[in-house]
């Protein structure tokens, strides 16, 4: 794995067939789909993962399923944050058992620890880990965030090598940048999609883009276009992300309508379930059927005959 890491790194969905059953073949699919792509690395068990909604068992499938078929061709990254630290430390074995390249940890949730307490929570995982980590900084959910202070402390441990952040917060975003200048294998990657090409003009040094699992090339493209400082490129192609994610990730009232969006997605492309694991709901048939009119819009899917018979 190369350093800093760098590049569009898709939190791979999770493929799923019934309750606690991955989709197996639904899987491949979306690996090869992806890493067709040009995609930089695969991050298993994140969010859009739906990661805590998994059990133990079906986890340790997806990592050791997707790492026999990943086979090294890019680096993989498996998401071990739990309440429980022995149980992040046997997710990590695990991990490390079948190949991946590192972990990722957010801060412990439920119980939401200081920043004293999350300092040392991570500097005594950092001595039972067998692969590097990276932090994941996800106030939003965890109610816990890793505050500047607490990564410069961190940074100081060479087994941490960077930090995703999802906050949204740009001003955030430059005091990480700030700091990576202290560290030259340190990578900073952006959360949400939308604000990728901001943040690598800034000099972050990649993104972990759910969109990519739909459309990788764009978000790679994008990506490409942004670390070569071509503003028009990425003004044409920021236009076509910001169009992704507003035709598809806004449904019902749950927090996670962009993981029933692009689920639902994929499943019309052919490439997998569009199973959500429970709390969230399947989509409705007429949603359904606005995302597969919307991905046609997106030029992801043939219009019908029908529908070419009524714009004419």
């Amino acid at each position: 794995m190369k350093s800093p890491l760098s590049g569009i790194i898709p939190p791979l969905l999770t493929p799923l067939t019934a309750r606690d059953q991955l989709d197996v073949a639904g899987l491949e699919r979306l690996i090869e789909h992806v890493l067709a792509g040009g995609v930089h690395g695969l991050f298993l068990l994140g969010t859009t993962g739906e990661a805590p909604s998994l059990s133990y068992r079906l986890r340790r499938e997806l990592v050791t399923k997707s790492c026999r078929i990943v086979n090294g061709r890019v680096p993989v990254l498996v998401g071990i944050t739990d309440t429980s630290f022995v149980e992040a430390v046997r997710f990590a074995e695990h991990a490390s058992d079948c190949g991946a390249d590192a972990v990722v940890a957010a801060p412990p949730y439920y119980l939401p620890p200081s920043q004293p307490e999350l300092r040392e929570f991570i500097l005594e995982l950092m001595t039972e880990l067998p692969l590097p980590l990276m932090l994941y900084n996800m106030p939003g959910l965890t109610q816990a965030p890793f505050e500047l202070p607490t990564v410069a402390a961190l940074m100081q441990h060479d087994g941490i090598l960077g930090i995703k952040d999802s906050s949204g917060d740009m001003k955030y975003v430059q005091g990480l940048l700030q700091l990576a200048r202290q560290r030259s294998d340190w990578s900073v990657l952006i959360g949400p999609e939308e604000l990728t090409a901001e943040g690598v003009l800034m000099g972050a040094h990649g993104g972990v883009s759910g969109g990519a699992n739909l459309s990788p090339k764009l978000f790679v493209d994008l990506y490409t276009a942004a670390a070569a400082g071509d503003v028009p490129r990425v003004r044409k192609l920021q236009r076509k992300a910001l169009q992704l994610s507003e035709l598809l990730y806004s449904w019902g009232q749950t927090r996670g309508g962009w993981i029933l969006g692009l689920k639902c997605a994929l499943s019309h492309l052919g490439i997998c379930s569009d199973l959500p694991a429970e709390p969230l709901r399947s989509l409705t048939d007429a949603e359904r059927e606005t995302i597969r009119e919307r991905l046609a819009v997106l030029g992801l899917l043939p219009v019908s005959p029908s529908e070419v018979g009524v714009n004419e």
